[in-house]
């Protein structure tokens, strides 16, 4: 029983009892309707209807389709009831996946949504992967760069990260304040000089090499070698604005903004929960320096 268009189509000929009606009630041809009926019976090698004028009264075995098709209809609705629920309740799971070094700037969001609805579970994926949101391993994507195209999804621009260049206070007792030339400065950078963090290329373009004496493989770590006066380095101003002891050597500057991107599916995009935490997301991304 691999067609269950056909299947389908028995049931409502037995339910209503004419090609006609079934005809209308499917939106199909009742050529259609006809062509489903006698393949089914050919495949079953069994009547199901005695045709008449006035159209079709199932047999024994038709009789015994329309219980069955009627059970799996009930069931079928009951699922789907079950599904506008779920999608019109903040509960179940969220999934929210996004680059390591933007978790700390998601997690007070996160927390605060999840204390608001306390039947959800939170799930946040900071990986560098990409995550494909149309095969259900995320239901919500925070990226960071260029703007994501993959199809069938929504994107939204949310944030535009700025970044200033900073050390903290014990580099700076060490080695004194750069002065507008920050040469004979240590800077902290990435493993990968490759990397495409626009303020990284503006640091391989303008510092020697020679200056970079610190490498980490993460953003996430290259920030914490910096809090920890490894030398200079790029900090976003989000993170910095809760750090006392990190002072700014350089502002912001247009070369080194990073865009921030929402992305949901377009399946998923107004369901409750995922419209109720990205309004949450896109509200507190306001108040971000």
């Amino acid at each position: 029983m691999d067609n269950w268009d056909e299947i389908r189509t028995a049931y409502q000929v037995a339910r209503i009892g004419t090609v006609s009606g079934a005809a209308a009630e499917m939106g199909v041809h009742h050529a259609t309707v006809i062509r489903h009926v006698d393949s089914l019976e050919e495949r079953l090698g069994v009547k199901l209807f005695q045709r008449h004028a006035r159209g079709y009264t199932p047999t024994e075995a038709g009789q015994d389709l329309l219980k069955v098709a009627q059970v799996t209809a009930d069931q079928f609705d009951q699922l789907v009831g079950r599904m506008r629920g779920k999608g019109a309740a903040v509960t179940g799971e969220l999934a929210v996946t996004t680059v390591d070094p933007l978790a700390p700037l998601l997690m007070p969001v996160l927390t605060a949504f999840r204390a608001e609805h306390p039947e959800l579970s939170v799930r946040l994926l900071a990986d560098q992967r990409v995550l494909r949101l149309e095969y259900g391993e995320a239901h919500v994507a925070v990226r960071a760069g260029g703007e994501p195209d993959e199809p069938d999804n929504i994107v939204q621009k949310l944030y535009v990260q700025r970044s200033g260049l900073y050390a903290h206070r014990s580099y700076l007792r060490a080695h004194g304040m750069p002065q507008g030339d920050l040469t004979g400065h240590s800077f902290v950078g990435p493993t990968d000089d490759a990397h495409r963090a626009p303020f990284f290329r503006w640091l391989r373009d303008t510092q020697p090499a020679e200056s970079l004496v610190f490498r980490a493989s993460s953003i996430r770590s290259t920030i914490e070698a910096i809090q920890a006066g490894a030398g200079l380095g790029f900090v976003p101003l989000w993170l910095a604005r809760d750090d006392p002891d990190l002072v700014q050597v350089l502002p912001p500057q247009k070369e080194w903004d990073v865009s921030l991107w929402l992305v949901t599916h377009v399946d998923l995009h107004r369901t409750a929960k995922v419209h109720g935490f990205t309004t949450r997301l896109k509200e507190a991304a306001r108040t971000w320096p």
